[in-house]
């Protein structure tokens, strides 16, 4: 092993950044415990990062006392969950992803319209569940191309397709095309439903593997868009590992290889890139490289209530 190359961008991206900064500014403002439904990104270390500064993840909203501050996290939540908050008096700060609100609101006009809907995620994901959860019927959740031969909508003549944001590129792109050729009418999104965070690390992680001879991916094995940038390099024929931290790297992966491909997925902070970095050179990387990428550069605003004026945001900002 002789090298180590950064894929860019990599690691976290505007949401995570925000809903991070929403539970820290929350604590801040309020003192713990801070009340957060699920964990507020998909990665361990920010999480447990997150438990020793006073947050509390919860998954029922029975677990949050009388009166608390309740935080929604990245991923969204269904209306139910929305309306069993505030019935139940808690202060409330929503952390989902603007991007993931934006599906939401399109699916609430649409189904204003008179549209049935198909979704293209994985079942259980709690993204996937917090858009299903926005209607009560009408919503089809489909994981692959041959579960949209199985969708039986009441009608086909106001249909519409929504995708999860996390998802592979190609994967949703091959369910899109399945999903065409059964309903010609369908409508697709205005404007592609993955986000641009996922599209980048996956577009990043493309240019990289034909450089490497492995990938590491580091990431959580919760997080959609981690498995998406492993499941990438193998698909592409290039061994790939995702790794929560420097510690699960085996040394086994590195044996005649001598580059060595590394990223990270949205949710993961840069801290676990720099350890694993310093692992590799442990066990003999010599030097580093980043390629060139797409340099973000967006930033969503903090929500009302917990704006911190002495807070310098930069980059462009999206509502």
């Amino acid at each position: 092993m002789n090298e180590i190359l950064l894929a860019e961008p990599r690691g976290f991206c505007a949401g995570v950044d925000r809903a991070i900064d929403i539970v820290e500014h929350a604590l801040a403002k309020f003192g713990r415990p801070i009340y957060v439904r699920h964990e507020i990104v998909h990665n361990t270390y920010v999480v447990d990062d997150l438990k020793s500064k006073g947050a509390i993840f919860i998954e029922d909203l029975s677990d949050v006392p009388p009166g608390a501050t309740l935080i929604f996290s990245a991923h969204g939540v269904s209306l139910a969950v929305q309306q069993e908050a505030e019935r139940r008096g808690f202060r409330i700060f929503d952390a989902t992803c603007p991007l993931v609100s934006k599906v939401h609101v399109e699916l609430a006009k649409l189904h204003k319209e008179g549209y049935e809907f198909i979704m293209i995620g994985h079942k259980g994901h709690p993204e996937v569940e917090g858009t299903m959860g926005q209607l009560d019927s009408g919503i089809h959740l489909v994981e692959d191309a041959e579960d949209v031969g199985r969708v039986q909508p009441a009608q086909v003549e106001k249909l519409a397709v929504v995708t999860q944001t996390t998802l592979s590129v190609d994967d949703a792109a091959e369910i899109l095309a399945a999903v065409k050729a059964r309903f010609p009418m369908v409508r697709e999104p205005k404007q592609q439903d993955i986000c641009y965070a996922t599209q980048n690390r996956q577009d990043a992680v493309k240019l990289l593997i034909p450089q490497v001879d492995v990938v590491i991916v580091v990431g959580s094995p919760t997080s959609s868009n981690s498995n998406r940038l492993r499941e990438l390099a193998d698909r592409m024929g290039t061994p790939g590992y995702m790794v929560d931290s420097a510690a699960e790297l085996d040394p086994a992966w590195f044996e005649g290889r001598q580059k060595i491909g590394l990223t990270a997925g949205a949710s993961a902070p840069d801290v676990l890139v720099q350890a694993v970095i310093a692992r590799l050179r442990d066990l003999g990387a010599v030097s580093v490289r980043t390629l060139d990428g797409i340099q973000e550069t967006i930033k969503f605003p903090m929500p009302k209530g917990l704006k911190n004026d002495s807070h310098t945001e930069t980059g462009d900002t999206y509502n």
